[in-house]
């Protein structure tokens, strides 16, 4: 069965159907929360109502924060690219992006195109060494639990410069939670049934099912522990759907656009994207839901402001 972790700036807790519990245990971050599981399922007391406590992100820093890219076929087929034929391809992001599930996105004064990317994340539990073989079966001993995650992106870095690090990596640009999501390997098993949602002010943005993705956690793992040792605590963002702001221009200008000098190219392509409403600006609030049909997994809702520099 499911058991759903908060964090606030000084404790731990175990979410429970009447309010939050909070856990005995000395663990200052999530390895050793995780490690710590006879405290977890320990936990008992006077339930305090959630909405009292101020939650900050379950994932604690600093970790390795590892990203898919173009993961859901939708998500391609906005950006041009034939889904048959995207590989697995991984980025990396600065821990240090890490925040809160109801912080406020802060805008560099130097990003005008920012935008948002809801992911599941998966946290370890335990070490991946490097050759690691994981399979369905074993998917389990190695992923402790699942959160949401928003990959936030200033894309006029990461385009011109194809700069993933430092466009995905100012602080705020991976809000993490509300709940870290424990599972079972029954409850794993229905991690194609997920559905990720994003709304922008209440507008829906994106809206899709795990269906849509292209490869899965295990096929993923399959590559990624080819070079990347993972430890308990870290984190692997698996994708977004489509629905970004971010879409490739129709395929005549793209075709025009490749035979510009790469400076009127980027000039034309920003202007625009400059008028794309769909951007975040200051003042936005971003809301984030990722849940099973029938709720029994329930990351929570992530909400979330968008601040100016």
């Amino acid at each position: 069965m499911s058991i759903d972790i908060l964090r606030t700036a000084d404790a731990w807790w175990v979410e429970k159907a009447d309010g939050a519990v909070r856990i005995t245990t000395t663990a200052t971050t999530t390895a050793e929360l995780l490690a710590d599981r006879s405290a977890i399922t320990a936990a008992e007391g006077t339930p305090t109502p959630v909405g009292d406590l101020e939650l900050v992100s379950p994932v604690t820093a600093p970790c390795r924060v590892v990203a898919q890219m173009v993961n859901y076929r939708s998500h391609a087929l906005d950006s041009h690219l034939d889904p048959d034929r995207v590989p697995a391809t991984f980025f990396r992001k600065a821990s240090g992006s890490i925040s809160g599930p109801f912080e406020d996105i802060r805008t560099p004064a130097h990003v005008r195109l920012l935008d948002y990317e809801v992911e599941i994340g998966l946290v370890f539990g335990a070490e991946v060494p490097v050759g690691t073989t994981v399979t369905s079966a074993t998917l389990g001993d190695y992923v402790a639990g699942i959160v949401i995650t928003n990959d936030v992106s200033a894309r006029d870095v990461q385009l011109p410069k194809t700069q993933f690090y430092e466009a995905k990596s100012y602080p705020t640009f991976t809000p993490v939670g509300p709940r870290l999501v424990l599972l079972d390997a029954a409850e794993l098993a229905r991690f194609g049934e997920l559905r990720l949602q994003t709304w922008v002010n209440n507008e829906i943005r994106q809206d899709n099912t795990v269906a849509d993705m292209i490869v899965r956690p295990v096929e993923a793992l399959a590559v990624l522990t080819r070079f990347q040792r993972l430890a308990p605590g870290d984190l692997l963002l698996t994708g977004t759907p489509g629905g970004t702001a971010l879409s490739a221009p129709p395929k005549p200008v793209e075709i025009s656009g490749n035979l510009m000098p790469a400076h009127l190219k980027w000039k034309t392509f920003f202007k625009r994207q400059a008028a794309n409403p769909k951007y975040l600006h200051d003042g936005d609030v971003v809301t984030l839901r990722v849940a099973t049909p029938d709720g029994a997994i329930d990351l929570g809702t992530q909400r979330t402001t968008v601040r100016g520099a």
